[in-house]
């Protein structure tokens, strides 16, 4: 495949999303300009059983390099992941088994596709870092960690919390960054693309180039999307879109989103062109409903993550589900002996909560509806008969309980 140096399109790589880049923009500029093809890389670690948004985002940077004809590896982090990235954590992550990584990786192939070429000339490879990792003696391990040291490790600014709230900071977390720093000398890769989240370690495999390989690696960081507490959407907070998520509930989740997430989203996480989200943009700066914009939003996240037909499904089930106040035709049916439920049994019952005190505080929250009518009182009981009574929780969870 030819390497296209066409600028407008280097131009949007070098900006659309981009956090930062190392060394700098001007270096990764000529290298792309040059027509030379890059080898270049992301990692995820298989710490659950699918690909998020987040991952997107990432995704969809490769997927401009690979538009232009460069080589894009998407690495498995099956032995990274056992060790636990320490990044955002306040505590140690729980150890993971290998049979445990392996099954949650077993996705992520698939998911990839739906953003990356993994077929064709020009096709992204897969690769595992358990293939050079998995290998290494003691003596390898001390030799990497010669080229590190503890004030640097320490500048990381979840171990200075941690050591100031007097919790403990485990050796093998130390160990992380430079593990995923020789991934990239395992890979003789150009370059590496990842969150912002994970500059630390991404430079730390940018040091490791220079001392090992004499070579410049390029590190490129993107943007996170993040709500409007400034938390990034991830597993960790629990507010994530997942690539396995129904095309239902992306769509939905979308819609919840604070208005002001919706250009970080289009440029974050659609293909759609710059043009047009400048025009968006500006819309809503002049004050236009911005529900439409929301609505093209959760459409083209949805038609990524699934298909353009499930995404327009998706859109109708909303429209009719929340716009015109109906409830959907396939919501779960739950059979009851008793005729009167407390509302808080009848949350957990449906599988609407995840236990009792989960249920009271949804309610508490007002985001609970029996017949659409709004319950706010924990202690609250509904009457049971065989029709059935509809209960929701938020605007995306039904359950009809039925008298058996």
């Amino acid at each position: 495949m030819a390497i296209s140096k066409d600028k407008k399109k280097i131009e949007e790589l070098l900006s659309r999303g981009v956090e930062n880049i190392y060394p700098s923009k001007e270096f990764l500029r000529k290298r792309l300009q040059e027509g030379k093809q890059l080898t270049l890389y992301t990692g995820y670690d298989p710490t659950a059983p699918t690909l998020h948004v987040g991952h997107g985002i990432t995704l969809l940077k490769l997927r401009q390099f690979q538009n232009l004809g460069h080589k894009i590896i998407i690495l498995i982090g099956d032995f990274t992941g056992m060790i636990g990235d320490p990044t955002d954590k306040s505590a140690a992550r729980q150890r993971l088994t290998r049979k445990q990584v392996l099954e949650n990786a077993k996705m992520y192939k698939k998911q990839a596709s739906k953003i990356l070429n993994l077929t064709g000339k020009n096709k992204a490879e897969i690769k595992y870092n358990s293939k050079w990792l998995g290998k290494m003696s003691f003596a390898d391990v001390v030799e990497l960690g010669s080229h590190f040291t503890v004030q640097r490790m320490m500048e990381r600014d979840m171990f200075e919390k941690r050591m100031k709230d007097g919790k403990p900071i485990y050796v093998h977390e130390f160990m992380y960054p430079m593990m995923q720093g020789y991934d990239c000398v395992a890979m003789d890769v150009d370059g590496e693309v990842g969150g912002n989240d994970q500059t630390f370690n991404m430079l730390a495999g940018r040091s490791l180039m220079k001392d090992l390989k004499k070579k410049e690696k390029f590190v490129l960081t993107t943007r996170l999307l993040t709500d409007t507490t400034g938390a990034k959407m991830g597993k960790t907070t629990g507010n994530m879109i997942a690539f396995n998520d129904a095309p239902e509930d992306i769509y939905g989740k979308v819609m919840s989103w604070n208005d002001e997430m919706i250009v970080s989203g289009f440029e974050l996480c659609t293909q759609v062109s710059i043009d047009k989200i400048n025009k968006i943009k500006n819309h809503l700066k002049v004050g236009k409903n911005p529900r439409d914009a929301k609505a093209q939003l959760a459409f083209e996240i949805t038609a990524l993550f699934t298909s353009p037909a499930k995404a327009k499904t998706a859109e109708k089930h909303f429209a009719k589900t929340f716009q015109k106040k109906e409830n959907p035709d396939d919501m779960a049916e739950v059979v009851v002996a008793e005729t009167v439920l407390n509302i808080i049994d009848a949350l957990v019952h449906a599988d609407l909560a995840s236990s009792k005190s989960d249920a009271r505080r949804v309610i508490q929250g007002g985001g609970v509806k029996v017949d659409n009518k709004k319950i706010i009182d924990p202690k609250s009981d509904i009457k049971i008969n065989k029709q059935g009574v509809v209960v929701q929780k938020g605007k995306r969870f039904f359950a009809r309980i039925m008298l058996g």
